[in-house]
């Protein structure tokens, strides 16, 4: 595999070709001028690619499963597939922008000129892109077609550029012209040739762009066979519009199932995997009824319109009694029956124009009755300069509408609930949707040649035997079906609480019992935890206070009373999950004070919760819960000869609706090396949605840097009896195919830089390995009602072709459908064996200490993952996402600053404040 060539497949499927030059960055300054005078730095440069598998591995109990992929047979390999390009424009040569539109121009080209193409099947992006298979007659093809009633609407709505039921068109009779029908100019013009050789040899492990492409071709001609059902697509997802596959989750959102479908190419030859996919969508319906349960309000009249306005921008609803459809452009500024408009007279002049309200309008005029409009804003589907208004209850929002904001904690719990599916259930849905979608029917695949196996293709996978874990006392531990837990057994490395205190921000709770039961807890675990100092109930005069400054009031009462700064603080707050108090409360502690926390929001408080609460206050004052055996003794191949330090890297970005939030880069190392259980963090911002990491080695003078890597190698030097990392285990999360080559060309050279800043001399040697979670590939026990058993591993038959990826299943999985973690080895220098990598990964997701089970994921990353949420919460910008666009942060002056965060305190920055 060549250098230059992109990697993975198809991560980048659903985007045009590149252009032949590849666009530069805004932010990258040419250097070329310097580089013409010094040729040798450009030959230095190494670009490193992800390496090929070295061999399959043995250990564990063999087992036989399904997985939900289907073989796909390509026998017309030596046809071609011809990409062209499509610009569609109206008559007076202005581009179609509407979204939506193309599909109907091409299919109406293709319905009208099928003589002039050949009666050739195409395969249509939506956008700007078409195949088919083999050549249409001439390069370059321009057609003109008009199209009645456009409308851009999935389930063939009827809307009007102009509209009707409008106040604009009083008059009736001016309804039957025949307006609605546009002009397009269509040119279709040759771009390029595509072998479906391509995919034969990339299934050799020779992968190239050619590849890419023709695998593209085949989603898109998947997406197009869903587009033609009516469904919506979200990327390679689509959604029937069917209301028996929606779920309410609350605040007028609905979780809507879908598919997704993608071709894969595996060790055994090209595969589609279909899994069921979920998203969501608008509460279609009045528009009233959705906007009351966004607001989670009783009546439309007590709505706040100013939030409606922002919410409701550019959704699509149907007028009646028109059935026009529309999108809504705004609100209007005054009362329907007070908003006011100009109407013609009839067959009058332009001076007979009267100022009518928009109420009267439809009352008097369209003799509609409105029940409950008259005192709210009318809907505006006009342009800025033209309004056009309708009383609300005449819209209703069309259906299959996506909501892209984030979900509320409640929405998101419910989703979860509702969504998961048992493994039975799951296969039978797949099976099903399948054999609806008849692809064997479908004209372009027939003409590729392609015929899609309707049986779940059967793996071999092997059962890991869980790590012996030591618990206190020296004693051995075996876990059992990937769980164990501490009744009658003391923690490994218990700590002491002398100093500490609880402060209650006004949760209702039995504060004195919580303490003893605590203690009590805390004895039978080995941890020795003397009686508070105090309780501090807030002051009931600030509970309506802001956030901030309950939280300023409380510190000010416990430093008044204390007689030092405390070694712990427990924190009672008052509601779950999403207590505004936090953020604050935690940064007041770890950034300005250096004081451990834990918050609690105590409803059930028994025994098992006590526990759990303590293993998190026992790992965060610096004990250990539990620690693998292998470690102990140190005996973990490749890791315990060598002083070796494990990384485990992530990004947590906003949500999609928000653009303006620095994303959160975390980083998480081991330290005292042979350990591999205890970590700690370093935390920064970065620019919004950039998924690489920019601060792992930052140099702000020829001596400084004050970058992530030269923190976290500090504190395992001193950490680990002065010792240098030999040996750098790296795991990156979050990050899709298509940025392999950047997390082995831009973020392990800066890794590397690092590294050379602090020693000329030192050349550690390195593991990259990549964590995936978001992927569909499922695995199921043929005839078994239950989840893969915790171990399982996969590492042949619908691995990469060429690469060394594997799917682990280390937890185990009570509800829904197991998500195995898709681990990609891209990089290993210290020559690991298949078994012993696949052995320290699986014997990584049982050091999480913040649980008696075996996680999905290994525990770093999870760490990466809880230390950037938690530090996000220290800089909870107010939600601005909906009123601004999302355009990556960039405003007309050009980036936004982003934000820094507060550093951590000594006392706590190496500790494990995220556990």
């Amino acid at each position: 595999m060549s250098s230059n060539e992109p990697d993975g497949n198809g991560a980048d499927a659903g985007l045009p070709p590149p252009p032949p030059p590849p666009p530069i960055p805004p932010n990258v300054v040419p250097i070329q001028a310097e580089l013409e005078q010094a040729p040798e730095i450009v030959k230095k440069k190494v670009v490193r690619v992800p390496i090929a598998r070295r061999g399959l591995a043995s250990k564990g109990q063999k087992i036989s499963l399904l997985t939900n992929h289907f073989k796909v047979n390509v026998t017309n390999i030596e046809g071609h597939f011809f990409h062209y390009s499509v610009a569609l424009s109206y008559e007076d040569g202005r581009p179609v922008d509407g979204k939506g539109v193309g599909r109907k121009v091409i299919d109406k080209v293709h319905e009208t000129y099928n003589s002039e193409l050949a009666g050739k099947d195409f395969a249509y992006d939506g956008e700007k892109s078409l195949f088919t298979v083999g050549p249409l007659p001439r390069n370059k093809l321009e057609f003109t077609v008009v199209l009645e009633d456009i409308t851009s609407n999935r389930n063939n709505g009827n809307c009007s550029p102009d509209g009707h039921g409008s106040p604009n068109n009083g008059d009736r009779k001016r309804m039957k012209r025949p307006y609605r029908s546009k002009s397009f100019k269509v040119e279709i013009s040759f771009a390029a040739k595509i072998p479906m050789q391509a995919i034969a040899s990339a299934l050799r492990g020779q992968e190239s762009e050619n590849f890419q492409e023709a695998i593209r071709v085949l989603d898109i001609i998947l997406r197009q066979n869903a587009s033609k059902q009516g469904c919506l697509l979200v990327r390679q997802s689509f959604f029937h519009n069917d209301p028996n596959s929606c779920t309410d989750v609350g605040g007028g959102v609905l979780g809507c199932r879908g598919f997704h479908s993608s071709f894969r190419t595996t060790q055994s030859g090209l595969s589609l995997n279909i899994d069921v996919s979920t998203t969501m969508i608008i509460q279609p319906g009045p528009v009233v009824d959705f906007l009351i349960a966004n607001q989670n309000v009783r009546d439309p009249f007590s709505l706040d319109w100013t939030k409606a306005k922002r919410t409701l921008k550019n959704l699509r609803i149907k007028a009646s009694p028109s059935n026009a459809e529309y999108k809504i452009t705004g609100l209007s500024e005054k009362p329907c029956k007070e908003q006011t408009f100009t109407l013609k007279q009839k067959g009058g002049s332009d001076e007979d124009c009267i100022e009518i309200t928009v109420y009267d309008y439809f009352v008097k005029h369209r003799n509609i009755e409105l029940r409950y409009s008259s005192d709210l804003p009318c809907i505006n589907v006009g342009k800025p300069k033209r309004p056009t208004f309708i009383p609300v209850e005449l819209c209703s929002l069309v259906s299959l509408q996506r909501y892209t904001k984030a979900l509320s904690t409640f929405q998101r719990a419910s989703l979860v609930e509702k969504s998961r599916q048992k493994p039975q259930e799951r296969m039978r849905v797949l099976s099903d949707s399948l054999r609806r979608n008849k692809y064997d029917a479908e004209p372009m695949l027939r003409s590729c040649g392609i015929a899609i196996n309707s049986s779940f293709i059967q793996v071999e996978g092997r059962v890991l035997p869980a790590p012996k874990l030591k618990v206190g006392n020296g004693e051995d531990f075996f876990p059992r079906n990937g769980r164990w837990n501490f009744n009658n057994k003391k923690l490994a490395q218990p700590t002491k609480i002398e100093r500490w205190a609880v402060v209650n921000f006004s949760a209702r709770c039995d504060t004195r019992g919580l303490v003893r039961d605590l203690i009590k807890c805390g004895d039978m675990k080995g941890i020795a935890i003397e009686a508070p100092f105090d309780v501090f109930e807030e002051n009931p005069q600030f509970r309506r206070a802001p956030p901030m400054v309950r939280v300023e009031k409380m510190f000010e009462e416990v430093q008044s009373k204390l007689p030092g700064q405390p070694q712990f603080l427990l924190c009672l707050l008052p509601e779950r999950k999403n207590s505004d108090l936090y953020g604050p409360w935690k940064k007041k502690n770890l950034a300005e004070f250096g004081i451990v926390t834990q918050c609690i929001a105590p409803t059930r408080v028994n025994d098992q919760y006590l526990t759990n609460v303590l293993l998190k206050i026992n790992a965060k004052l610096g004990g250990l819960n539990s620690l693998l055996a292998v470690e102990h003794s140190p005996s973990i191949p490749m890791v315990s000869k060598v002083p070796t330090i494990i990384l485990g890297m992530d990004v947590s970005h906003g949500s999609p609706g928000q653009s303006d939030i620095p994303s959160i880069a975390a980083v998480v190392s081991s330290r005292q090396w042979p350990l591999i259980s205890r970590y700690r963090a370093a935390v920064r911002t970065q620019s919004p949605k950039v998924e690489m990491i920019d601060s792992l080695y930052k140099r702000i003078s020829e001596t400084e840097d004050d970058g992530i890597m030269r923190e976290l190698l500090l504190d395992f030097y001193t950490s680990s009896g002065k010792r240098k990392p030999d040996q750098i285990i790296i795991f990156r999360d979050g990050v899709s195919e298509s940025q392999f080559n950047q997390v082995l060309n831009v973020e392990l050279d800066q890794i590397i830089q690092s590294c050379k800043f602090l020693d000329e001399n030192w050349n550690p040697k390195f593991v990259v390995i990549v964590a995936q979670k978001n992927h569909h590939t499922k695995f199921f026990q043929p005839g078994s009602p239950d989840n893969v058993p915790p171990g399982t591993i996969i590492d042949n038959k619908i691995c990469h072709p060429r690469n060394n990826d594997f799917y682990l299943c280390a937890h185990a999985g009570m509800i829904g459908t197991t998500r195995p973690t898709h681990y990609h080895v891209l990089l290993d220098e210290v020559g690991f064996s298949a078994d012993d990598l696949q052995e320290l990964v699986h014997s990584l997701s049982y050091v999480y200490q913040r649980s008696t089970t075996a996680i999905s994921v290994v525990a770093p990353v999870c760490y990466a993952h809880l230390a950037a949420t938690q530090i996000g919460q220290f800089i909870k910008f107010e939600d601005t996402s909906e009123t601004t666009s999302s355009d990556g942060g960039l405003t007309s002056a050009g980036a936004v600053p982003v934000p820094q965060l507060p550093r951590l305190q000594e006392k706590v920055c190496n500790s494990m404040f995220f556990c």
